[in-house]
């Protein structure tokens, strides 16, 4: 019994060991050696205190000329019928800007002497640039691989387009614009929007491409301020661009002029972002024999069709009957009544003579 006894003590059961573990570690955490240390909870970021951004200063730019959306694209006498948002919303922000925005337009507080911006438009510019000047700058900016540039599309000049323009005249003394879509409908309108607006000059034009150049005396430490949009508004509600009768026809010549131009074979064919810098001259010289046109817009969008549509009502003139399916019908008006009561007038004026 005595040699038994040390040599159960020395070459213990195994399950005695594994007893002695699960009574001694019951009521403690076991932590083995190698188990994956726990590390710590990252700190939670702090909101941003946004309290002194609640009243930032409003703006304060001396442009003397009301700020748009688009420039080129609206017109200023015409009154809209109703908004779809509320004028409170400013697109420049809330407290932002120091004008107040009227649902189309945020209008100069203090009016400034015409004379005077004037004076200073014309001391920017300067002296006028040599024929050899302007051929240089014309060779370094008219071709497309041009890193000085920027697109005009389907609004036209924009507000936020005259800070690229700025931002172009840090570096470099011109700026190449290729414009697209329908205000190349009218490019005296955008060549004009844009010296007014920016302050330059038009050195070059060919079809759709434009450079207009700084200025003599322009300063990029110096330009004005021009406080970005952040969104772009909601467009107003205008009045109805083709009326169920046309004026000075009938229901029923209304109707048969309508037809006459869907079954006519079309003037033109349109693309979506096109150039439609010849469409005006081949509109008017088709009214010279037809009294009714077609213009297919099948691929330009209903958006940019109306806006086609009132470019070529103001420009041809024309009057637009119908609007259907993207084709555009529109009728010359009664031109030849028009001439003969010109003609009858200057007879009887001579007459009287």
């Amino acid at each position: 019994m005595q040699k038994l006894l040390p040599r159960l003590l020395s070459n213990p059961p195994k399950h005695s060991f594994s007893y002695f573990f699960s009574h001694s570690f019951s009521k403690t955490t076991y932590d083995p050696p190698f188990s994956p240390i726990s590390k710590p909870p990252k700190p939670k970021p702090k909101p941003p205190d946004l309290t002194p951004n609640r009243n930032p200063t409003p703006i304060k730019s001396s442009l003397p000329f009301d700020f748009r959306h688009s420039y080129s694209e609206t017109d200023p006498t015409l009154e809209p019928i109703g908004f779809r948002e509320p004028k409170r919303f400013s697109p420049f922000g809330p407290g932002r800007l120091d004008r107040e925005w009227t649902g189309t337009s945020a209008p100069v507080r203090d009016q400034l002497d015409s004379c005077l911006v004037e004076e200073e438009s014309i001391r920017v510019l300067g002296d006028p640039l040599t024929e050899e000047e302007i051929e240089e700058l014309v060779e370094k900016h008219r071709h497309s691989d041009c890193a000085r540039q920027t697109n005009l599309g389907k609004n036209g000049v924009t507000h936020n387009m005259l800070d690229d323009i700025h931002n172009h005249w840090k570096r470099a003394e011109a700026v190449r614009i290729k414009c697209l879509g329908v205000p190349t409908l009218d490019m005296d309108n955008v060549c004009f929007q844009l010296e007014e607006k920016s302050g330059g000059k038009i050195i070059y034009r060919h079809i759709n491409i434009l450079i207009l150049y700084w200025g003599r005396n322009y300063d990029p430490q110096n330009r004005p301020v021009i406080p970005l949009m952040l969104w772009k508004p909601y467009p107003p509600i205008y009045p109805k661009l083709v009326k169920n009768i046309a004026d000075g026809l009938t229901f029923e010549e209304t109707k048969e002029m309508r037809n006459r131009g869907l079954h006519s074979p079309a003037l033109m064919k349109l693309m979506r972002n096109g150039v439609y810098v010849n469409v005006v001259a081949r509109v008017r010289e088709a009214f010279e024999t037809e009294e009714v046109i077609r213009l297919d817009c099948i691929h330009v969008g209903k958006s940019d069709c109306k806006r086609i549509d009132v470019k070529l009502r103001d420009l041809a003139p024309c009057v637009p009957i119908l609007f259907k399916d993207e084709q555009i019908i529109l009728w010359r008006g009664k031109r030849d009544q028009e001439r003969n009561s010109d003609i009858s007038d200057a007879n009887e004026k001579s007459s009287g003579t």
